[in-house]
């Protein structure tokens, strides 16, 4: 005779308590989580070989509004390492790094990060990890021999991606004129500024349906797209899915 080993699996109230009482206390002391954007935006600069990361890393990182994994100091801050680098080596492959170098660097940090018990010490690897990925990632894009404007440009349209961006304003940005930075953008970039900004836009909501939880209308109204049908239609010519489809396939995939 089979024993039926099926079990129906329901959610744990003393965990809805637990989220209950302590968002509670985050609104009461003001020590609520960091924002998707702030929390992000050390990974765009990485991934852009900016070494704003670093200075932004630490801030994220040793700040007060990490989220709490564990009670225990150390383990805390391991469990945010090991979020954190995952994280990192996703930006930095999709901005050009091989796969098999970023994958080897996130071993070697996690190996490097099981060795250490003190916190000070966590907290310096934790930056020395971003400076070495993002220093890579900076040679990756030199490499490229981008001109001092174009660069602006990029540094620009990843700062405005959630409002409108015109020729005009951007060449106002860079000073020259927009024929001359669309001309400049096309010879070195091999594409127009509105094909890459669209890129780029896409690029952006890709991360945030795979690592938030911003509904699909959200994220198409934050970027800047004229409809949600106009963002579902650029978002699967650029990545051969709807939206909704990606989000079910890679939400948090593996992380």
């Amino acid at each position: 005779m089979k024993t039926n080993t099926s079990t129906t699996l329901t959610p744990d109230t003393s965990v809805q308590t637990k989220l209950t009482h302590t968002t509670f206390l985050q609104r009461e002391h003001l020590s609520a989580h960091h924002t998707y954007d702030d929390e992000m935006r050390q990974y765009e600069y990485a991934k852009q070989g900016d070494f704003r990361s670093i200075e932004e890393s630490k801030r994220i990182f040793q700040g007060d509004s990490t989220g709490q994994l564990s009670n225990d100091p150390i383990r805390n801050a391991k469990y945010l390492f090991v979020a954190s680098v995952t994280l990192l080596t996703r930006f930095c492959i999709e901005g050009g790094m091989p796969s098999e170098i970023a994958y080897t660097l996130s071993d070697l940090y996690i190996q490097k990060m099981d060795e250490i018990h003190a916190l000070h010490q966590l907290y310096t690897l934790h930056s020395e990890m971003f400076y070495d990925f993002t220093a890579r990632m900076a040679e990756t894009r030199t490499s490229k021999s981008y001109s001092k404007k174009v660069l602006l440009s990029f540094d620009y349209i990843y700062l405005n991606l959630h409002k409108e961006i015109t020729v005009s304003d951007l060449a106002k940005t860079v000073d020259l004129t927009p024929n001359y930075l669309s001309s400049l953008f096309m010879n070195e970039v091999g594409m127009s500024l509105s094909v890459y900004i669209r890129s780029k836009r896409i690029e952006a909501a890709e991360n945030m349906i795979k690592y938030s939880s911003f509904s699909l209308l959200e994220i198409s109204n934050y970027l800047n797209f004229s409809s949600q049908s106009h963002f579902s239609k650029v978002f699967k010519a650029q990545t051969g899915y709807t939206p909704k489809l990606y989000r079910k396939l890679f939400f948090r995939h593996n992380w």
